[in-house]
């Protein structure tokens, strides 16, 4: 007969993974207010400029957020289907390296900007989106974690991820139109 691991009730596990996102967060709004920003894109790749590379990644990352949404209800027997554990790890992985380009290019060319609220609201769901993907990592692996930390956590970084599309693709779709 196999142990089942026990579920804690307390946040004590949650200290490190929580800690760990929060200093995420604090060092990437830091570093995108004190770095002078370059001003000029970086590995557009096929894009015409760097704005729909962004932008079109960004709804990539979207469109992949979703197939988590779906595929954790899934997990979780939330939808009735099953829906094989890999494609939740796959899709999250390739989301998460569509977002390594956007947000290497936010932070280098453009920092954290605080002037326009949109970009602002921007900025800190990009810094919050990393600190919460960080402590959902860390608290992955964790089996004496309270049983609502991972949907809580993902449930916020899928927030964030919409806030972070609504504030960049969704406004340049509508502001400068389907370009690539």
């Amino acid at each position: 007969m196999t142990a089942v691991p026990r579920r804690s009730r307390g946040l004590t596990p949650l200290l490190v993974p929580l800690l760990a996102g929060g200093l995420v967060v604090l060092a990437l709004g830091v570093y995108g207010r004190a770095h002078t920003p370059t001003g000029f894109a970086v590995g557009v790749a096929g894009f015409s400029a760097a704005l729909p590379m962004k932008a079109w990644l960004t709804t990539g990352v979207l469109v992949l957020a979703f197939v988590q949404l779906v595929s954790a209800l899934s997990m979780w027997g939330r939808l009735g289907i099953t829906i094989p554990p890999a494609v939740h790890r796959w899709s999250g992985r390739l989301a998460f390296l569509l977002t390594i380009p956007v947000a290497f290019h936010c932070l280098y060319a453009l920092g954290l900007q605080y002037d326009v609220p949109r970009v602002l609201a921007h900025s800190l769901l990009g810094c919050f989106f990393y600190g919460l993907f960080t402590a959902k990592l860390l608290a992955l692996p964790r089996r004496d974690a309270p049983g609502w930390t991972l949907p809580v956590l993902g449930g916020l970084a899928f927030t964030a991820l919409v806030g972070i599309w609504l504030t960049s693709s969704f406004w340049f779709f509508t502001a400068i139109g389907l370009k690539v």
